[in-house]
């Protein structure tokens, strides 16, 4: 997921801290979410708990302290950054499973084909899964595995396997190719880290698409309901940001060159 990185304001930052930097990703609907933070705490909470240390100097002072971290709103973070109306789509370095085989029916040699591929692409680095539950509907298999948003999936059926090929579809754009079995580990290969280039281009796209350079509180309010805003934060200032606020949209971030970042976030 693309983030844009910066200082929060005085109104967002952390309470007690005097610095919060933040990461903040744009979702499928446009709203922000904060991906992460780091506080720079000084010694505001050592001198309330009483938090010190010996200087090199021999003297007691007060800690320096800071804050930062990550927590499991980055796995919902991808599934509303990616996710579609069949499910998840994940990204193939994060997914637990990136290849799926499916066997559509154990017949004419095509279950020891669907074992076979399933052990090259694991050979070959991949995190594969054989799925050879013929006895559970191939719709419903199908189904499944897109909502779990596997990146490739593997169909070894008998047709196919008359032809010397086995089907392989991509989850994140639905695309399907008939590949010679020999070809299989190598383009798998290829097209995980295709999908991998996709989402990502597709994910700053999105965010370049639905950002606005705007130069007013009004404009930024309006922009802000679609996407995000970039807005001079000179123009914005304290009382800007509580007029945001009543309309619920907030200053997600300032950038290095003092540019407010504004949207509606969860």
């Amino acid at each position: 997921m693309p983030v844009l990185t910066g200082r929060k304001t005085e109104r967002e930052r952390f309470a007690g801290a005097n610095t919060t930097w933040t990461c903040e990703a744009m979702m499928a609907d446009g709203k922000a979410l904060q991906m992460g933070t780091s506080h720079e705490l000084g010694q505001n909470f050592s001198r309330a708990f009483g938090i010190e240390f010996q200087s090199r100097t021999g003297e007691s002072t007060y800690g320096w302290q800071t804050s930062w971290g990550v927590s499991t709103r980055l796995v919902g973070g991808l599934v509303m950054a990616h996710g579609d109306d069949s499910g998840l789509r994940l990204p193939p370095r994060l997914a637990p499973i990136q290849v799926v085989v499916v066997l559509v029916r154990d017949e004419n040699g095509t279950g020891p084909a669907a074992e076979r591929l399933a052990r090259e692409l694991a050979g070959a680095g991949h995190r594969v899964e054989l799925d050879a539950a013929t006895d559970a509907s191939y719709g419903r298999r199908v189904t499944d595995w897109e909502l779990k948003g596997v990146p490739v999936r593997i169909e070894v059926g008998p047709r196919e396997l008359a032809a010397g090929t086995v089907s392989v579809i991509r989850r994140d754009n639905g695309h399907r190719a008939d590949v010679a079995l020999d070809l299989v580990v190598a383009s798998v290969t290829e097209t995980l880290d295709e999908a991998q280039r996709t989402m990502l281009a597709e994910a700053e796209a999105r965010r370049e698409e639905r950002t606005a350079d705007v130069s007013s509180v009004a404009e930024a309010k309006e922009a802000a309901q679609d996407g995000f805003a970039r807005v001079p934060w000179r123009e914005v200032g304290p009382d800007g940001e509580a007029e945001l606020a009543a309309a619920g949209v907030s200053v997600r971030c300032l950038l290095a060159d003092d540019v407010a970042v504004v949207g509606r976030a969860y």
